[in-house]
């Protein structure tokens, strides 16, 4: 299943309802962790922010490894892959600095690597789109925390698309 949102009291409700006991969740943009000191008391947490407060914010929560990293770059990515190959929870909070289209990219990305049963993302621009959407006649629906069409395993190759938007990502 996947979940969109904006309002951070409805995407913490979404996590809270959606992760179990001793779950993996991998958290996309943890910020200072508020999210996070949420759900870490259930379940293990894979937390990843590159905001230099997350670092010092991240330190001492239980039941979570942190990684201080940008999510658009492969490296990172490779990291969180070395920790766990799968997780329950995709967790995706980018939805202040980010547009809807490096969301998207981000988690297709990852949801395509680590293969969750749920998936929820706060992001504005993606949940206005979804909702603004004439939706046609065709069924592509999953009940995955993933699109069924990259089902494909392993690590998706970068992405260069992120290069034309982000250039900063070539340092």
């Amino acid at each position: 299943m996947i979940r969109l949102s904006y309002d951070v009291k409805n995407y913490r409700n979404d996590l809270l309802e959606l992760v179990g006991r001793d779950d993996t969740v991998i958290e996309l943009g943890c910020h200072v962790g508020g999210t996070t000191k949420l759900i870490s008391p259930k379940c293990n947490v894979v937390a990843v922010d590159n905001s230099p407060e997350a670092v010092d914010s991240m330190k001492d929560i239980e039941n979570v490894v942190f990684i201080s990293g940008d999510v658009r770059r492969h490296e990172v990515l490779a990291s969180v892959f070395k920790i766990t190959q799968s997780c329950d929870v995709l967790a995706i909070d980018l939805g202040g600095g980010y547009h809807p289209d490096t969301v998207f990219k981000v988690f297709y990305i990852w949801s395509s690597t680590f293969k969750p049963k749920h998936t929820v993302i706060r992001n504005r621009g993606l949940l206005e789109f979804v909702s603004s959407a004439s939706l046609s006649d065709e069924d592509c629906r999953t009940d995955e925390g993933y699109l069924e069409s990259y089902h494909d395993s392993g690590i998706p190759p970068l992405v260069k698309e992120f290069e034309l938007w982000t250039p900063e990502l070539k340092k």
